[in-house]
Parts: C-alpha cells; structure tokens; sequence
C-alpha cells in the first residue's frame, strides 16, 4: 500500500499557497514581493473553503495559486532585486567608513531592470494593452501634478508629465476625444482609440498637500510599470499617425520670443506642454483609394445597416470639427490646459495672455475673436464682437454633439444642469426635466432627418425607375456620361490629395527656414 496522504497534502490546498510560504520560497522580503506581484499582475485569491486550504484552520491569510509564483520564480528581476540589497549593503559600509570614492563608484554601477519583457508578456497585443490603459493615464495624470516630496521624486513628477502631454497631443491630432464630464474628482475624459472606449480622470490642479494615510511606495511601484506601458503605446500610436516620436513641434515665430519666460532648454518642453502648436508630421503622399460602391436592395436589413452606419460617420465627422469656425479666448481665471484640450480636440483656435503662460499665439484685442472663456460673473471690459461663456459651455456642447445657445452660458447666469454623458438611461429610470427635454428634442430632430432622408429615398427610387424604363441607345449614353464625371472626379480628387501634400512641404520648409 502506498504512503497515506495527512491533510492538506492533496486537492485543493496544493492550488494555494499562504504569503509567508510564497515569502520563503522565493525568499524576498514583504516590500519586494508586493513590488513583484504589481509589476506581473500577481494578486492575492480568495479560497472558497478556507478550511480546506489551511488544514481545518479558519485563521486569516493571504493566499495567492502556487502556479502563479512557480511563474514569478523564473523572473529575472528578482535577481536585480538581489543585487540591489547588495549594492545598499556596500554603499552604506562604505559611507559609515568615510570612503567618496568607494560610494561614488557604487553608485555610478547601481544595477538597474527594465519593464519591457513585463509589458510583452501582460500585453501579448497591442489592443490588450490599449483596452487596460483606463488606470494608466489617470494614475499619470495624478502623478504629474503631485508636489515634489522625499517620497515623490521631481524626476518621476516630469516623466508623468512627459507622458500624459504626448498621449493629450495625439488625441488632439487624432481628434478622437467624444465625452467630457466635470465631477467633483476631476474631470472625465473618453476617448475612442482602435475602436475601444478608453475614460481617464484628470485631477484639477489645485494647491494642496499630499496625504500621509497613502501607501506611496505601492503607488509609485504601479506608476512605474505605467510609465513603460504608455511609452510603448505612445510610441505605437504617434507613428499610425505619421508623427515623429518623441514629438517635434511646427516651428513657428511665436516660440523665439517665449525664451522670456525660462531658459532657452525648457522651452521646447513648455510649448509642448502648452498643447497650443501642432506637431510635425512625418511627410508622406498618399493616394486616397477609390471605394467602389454595390447596389445593395433598400429594403433589405444590409442597406439600414449601411444607411446608419453613414449616418454615424457623418455625426463623427461634424463632431470632429464643432469648434472649426470657433476662435477662442481663455481669461486667466479658468482652467487653461484642459479646456485647450477640449477645444482643439474638435479643431478650434484658442489662445491665452502670454503673461499668463507660454504658448498663446493672439492676444485679447484680435477682432476675429469669437468666444471669450471667463469665470467671473463681471467683466472690466467687453469686447461686443464675442460672446462671454462660461467653461461649462465647452463640455456640454461637445457631449451635444452640436453648438448649445450661449445665452445659457452667459457669465453671472446660473447654469443648466451639467449631466453626465456616460449614464445611459433604462426605461423605468427617473429622468431629469432637462434630461428630458434633451432626449425629446434629439428624438425631434431625428424624426425630422428621418423624413428628409425618406423624401431622398423616394427621389433616388424615382431617378433609378426613369434610368431602367429609358431606352437601350438612350441608356449607354447615359452610362458612358456618368463614367465620364465618375472619371473626372476620380482625377479631381488625386490632383487635389497632391497640391495638398505640395503645400504642406512648402509651409513646412518655409517655416524651418524662418
């Protein structure tokens, strides 16, 4: 007979292991292991019977699957872990032994490890990691506005910083931002990238002291595997959009004269982070395709598929372009940064007082001027060429999809209620009035879209019946007419797609060479 098995050698409690176990196995300390496991995407499980698990014991424990740190075994960090203990151990004998040049060795060969292989594995493709990136940018963004502690490094604040300015400015050249949201926490950003729903929160930037109940060095353990994380994906996203990674800024005549303001080093760093300049491109002529179109039946469900799908891309479209005849002015007591995301997001101009912040390329007193953002319920002076609106009008206008009347926004005014836009009401639901009033009034003009489109429907059907009943002889010559301008138009298009590439790399060239 073979060798009876005592409880807990069998079942169940070989598929967990406690932490102390998982401590001496891999033995590392409690800081280290926690460091491990965040930065593999190890967390601790729940047994479903503890008893099982823990040899009829009901005592709490954290336990996490024995597989799990079978894997994490193999790791090759965990030695850079190792021999940075080493290293503390020299450094501190050599300072208590009064040796500078000992220490300044040690820490000249300080081992250091790279996240890279980590994200690979996480991430086996790149949709994987842009469907997690949600906790990333807003742990950046939270990141790169903390005040600078003996536990927050300045280096990390700046590398946060760098990172949340790139992915702001491919957003904005992208213009894939479609929701805006201002809560108590901060402000909810929803971008659509490779078709999937990315939210992040941008805390407001507001003087305040960093709490001591935080467990700082967990946190700054997640924002070092985020930071390589989001390189990686900035550096994939910049290059689909034919821009150069790390960015390069359209030269302009603005940024000689912003050397005022800080050294001539940082000022590349601050326009970029100003969000107001565009980006260079990486020049390419590209022919765009031509799409040949199938007659589909009108009545089958492939042509209402079609229909709204047209219909979703034409609302996209004009959303892309809300603020496109809109030139803003921002006074200095609103929020700069985000509201200059928000609006060339949906390819408006917008400026600042260049006394206020780097970056502003009109000033106040340019009549071409139609929007001032203030945030005061009285203005000193009033230009009456513009309208005066306050912040809220931006947001809620993008989440509209369409200009809001500005007399709702005036400054003093009380304000229509700022709804969120990620609630999706379910019948039975308890509807605000204005909710209401917006619902009904977007169900107005749809009805209204949908009669002007059947009366199109019913002329397209008209012209196609008058096309089949023509005559043969007439109907070639017909044909050959419409190929004739399908043709033209083809060619229009191409001659268009190249004068258009021609003058980009002449404003390009002319720019570099002022």
């Amino acid at each position: 007979m073979g060798k009876e098995k005592k409880k807990g050698e069998s079942g169940a409690a070989t598929h967990f292991v406690s932490r102390n176990q998982a401590l001496k196995k891999l033995q590392l300390s409690l800081p280290d292991f926690r460091r491990l496991c965040i930065l593999k995407g190890i967390y601790p499980v729940e047994p479903k019977n503890k008893k099982k698990v823990n040899k009829g014991s009901t005592a709490f424990k954290t336990y996490y699957y024995y597989k799990d740190i079978q894997w994490i075994a193999h790791e090759p960090i965990l030695n850079k872990f190792r021999e940075f203990k080493v290293f503390l151990r020299k450094l501190k004998k050599a300072i208590g032994k009064e040796e500078p040049g000992t220490a300044e060795r040690l820490e000249e060969n300080k081992p250091v490890y790279t996240l890279d292989h980590i994200v690979r594995e996480r991430y086996p493709t790149f949709i994987d990691a842009v469907r997690d990136l949600d906790d990333a940018l807003s742990m950046l963004f939270l990141f790169s506005i903390m005040p600078q502690t003996d536990k927050i490094k300045a280096e990390i604040v700046r590398e946060c910083r760098r990172l949340a300015v790139e992915f702001q400015h491919y957003i904005m050249a992208s213009k894939s931002l479609r929701k805006v949201f201002f809560s108590i926490k901060g402000i909810y950003f929803q971008a659509d990238i490779h078709g999937q729903q990315v939210t992040w929160i941008s805390p407001y930037n507001f003087c305040q002291e960093t709490p001591t109940d935080v467990d700082f060095r967990v946190m700054l353990t997640f924002v070092d595997f985020y930071k390589t994380m989001v390189g990686f994906i900035n550096f994939k996203l910049y290059h689909e959009q034919n821009m150069f990674y790390p960015p390069k800024l359209v030269e302009s005549g603005n940024t000689n004269s912003d050397n005022t303001y800080c050294a001539e080093s940082e000022t590349k760093d601050e326009v970029l982070a100003a969000l107001n300049h565009s980006l260079q491109s990486i020049q390419t002529v590209e022919e765009v395709p031509e799409v040949d179109e199938f007659p589909v039946d009108s009545d089958s469900e492939d042509a209402e598929a079609i229909k709204e799908s047209k219909a979703e891309e034409e609302s996209l479209e004009r959303l892309k372009h809300l603020f496109k005849e809109c030139k803003f002015f921002l006074s200095r007591e609103v929020p700069r940064e985000v509201l200059v995301f928000m609006i060339r997001c949906f390819s408006g101009d917008v400026s600042w007082d260049s006394t206020v912040a780097i970056g502003s390329t009109y000033s106040e007193t340019d009549d071409s001027i139609t929007h001032q953002i203030v945030d005061r319920p009285t203005q000193g002076h009033c230009f009456l060429s513009r309208y005066y609106v306050q912040p809220q009008w931006i947001a809620d206008s993008i989440n509209s999809r369409k200009l809001l009347p500005v007399e709702d926004y005036f400054p003093g005014v009380s304000l229509p209620p700022h709804l969120s836009p990620f609630v999706q009401e379910q019948e039975g639901d308890y509807i605000p009035p204005e909710r209401q009033a917006m619902l009904d009034q977007e169900n107005k003009e749809e009805e209204e879209e949908k009669e002007a489109n059947d009366e199109e429907e019913l002329t397209r059907e008209e012209k196609q019946l008058a096309i089949a009943a023509m005559p043969r002889k007439d109907r070639k010559l017909f044909d050959k007419i419409m190929y004739s301008k399908k043709k033209k138009r083809s060619q229009v298009r191409k001659l268009e797609n190249k004068r258009k590439a021609y003058d980009e790399e002449k404003a390009t060239k002319k720019l570099k060479s002022s």
